[in-house]
């Protein structure tokens, strides 16, 4: 008799336990920031071919990250793969027109020519990066434009895009992978 009390017991418990685990997913607790960025798309960036300018990377990146939250740039691991090869050369700043995605590839270089015109280095490489996430240049354009470049002038150094370059890349990023069109591939040279 003590073994069939511990069956009936042991059974209640059971479903006791299936109940409550089937009634917590019946209605989905809502996403947690950390959900929210697993579900962004990770591109990577390899930099190691632009020589001197590892901050002004680094601080383009870092304002990209902070301003939209369905796409994420990460610098590579060396020896691995990038969709965003970063280099430096001698001319004007350049970039392919994206939105780049992961497995795709997109090239970004950024010209020390700019530079020697008095153009700020991470509003370059700002810039730059906007390209590979979808957005066009919008010159003429005032200083309050990320994509608007050189136009702003050389005293320009914001590196922030304004709310609708933003709009437009977490359009363009919307849902994931799946919204994903095959990149422009046009190279937009950022001269004046």
């Amino acid at each position: 008799m003590l073994d069939s009390r511990w069956f009936k017991t042991a059974g209640v418990a059971a479903a006791i336990t299936l109940a409550t685990a089937t009634a917590s997913y019946a209605a989905p607790a809502p996403a947690t920031a950390a959900e929210s960025a697993a579900a962004a798309v990770t591109l990577r960036y390899d930099g190691s071919r632009a020589a001197g300018w590892e901050s002004a990377i680094a601080a383009g990146v870092a304002s990209w990250n902070a301003n939209v939250g369905n796409v994420k740039l990460v610098e590579a691991a060396p020896g691995t793969r990038a969709e965003i090869q970063i280099v430096a050369t001698s001319g004007w700043p350049q970039a392919t027109l994206g939105p780049v995605r992961p497995g795709g590839q997109a090239r970004v270089e950024l010209g020390s020519q700019a530079v020697a015109q008095g153009h700020d280095k991470t509003r370059i490489a700002a810039h730059e990066l906007g390209h590979s996430l979808g957005l066009p240049d919008t010159k003429p354009g005032p200083c309050s434009q990320l994509m608007s470049g050189s136009s702003a002038g050389t005293s320009c150094a914001n590196a922030v895009p304004n709310a609708a370059e933003r709009s437009r890349v977490e359009s363009a990023y919307a849902r994931g992978l799946a919204s994903l069109a095959p990149a422009d591939g046009r190279v937009l040279v950022d001269a004046p």
